[in-house]
């Protein structure tokens, strides 16, 4: 079984910044990809970043790009996702996934999801 636990996540001024995390444990895939996703209250869950196994591939939203930043710890099971000047649109859950392979957009090719960690900027 794969576990994977959000945390960081919070109530935040426009501008501010969050860095959040998602540690890894079970019987993850080797190897794995993995994404960070957002779903607002009434919008359906969308992509946000991902990155790969070794970290030399990264991607983006549009709406996040130049502003966040995706990255892992593997000795720590650890993925980031620093988010810098935060908009009041950035307000959602972010979720964490996991996939086995090469990184993906589509959050229908990942098997693994954390609960989710809340994230609100006031303006």
């Amino acid at each position: 079984q794969v576990q994977l636990v959000e945390s960081g996540g919070g109530l935040v001024q426009v501008g501010d910044s969050l860095r959040l995390s998602c540690a890894a444990s079970g019987r993850t895939p080797s190897r794995f990809s993995a994404g960070w996703f957002r779903q607002a209250p009434g919008k359906e869950r969308e992509y946000v970043a991902a990155i790969s196994w070794s970290g030399g591939t990264t991607a983006y939203a549009d709406s996040v790009k130049g502003r966040f930043t995706i990255s892992r710890d593997n000795a720590k099971n650890t993925v980031y996702l620093q988010m810098n000047s935060l908009k009041p649109e950035d307000t959602a859950v972010y979720y964490c996934a996991a996939k086995s392979g090469v990184t993906s957009r589509d959050r229908n090719e990942y098997n693994y999801w954390g609960q989710g960690t809340q994230v609100t900027v006031s303006s």
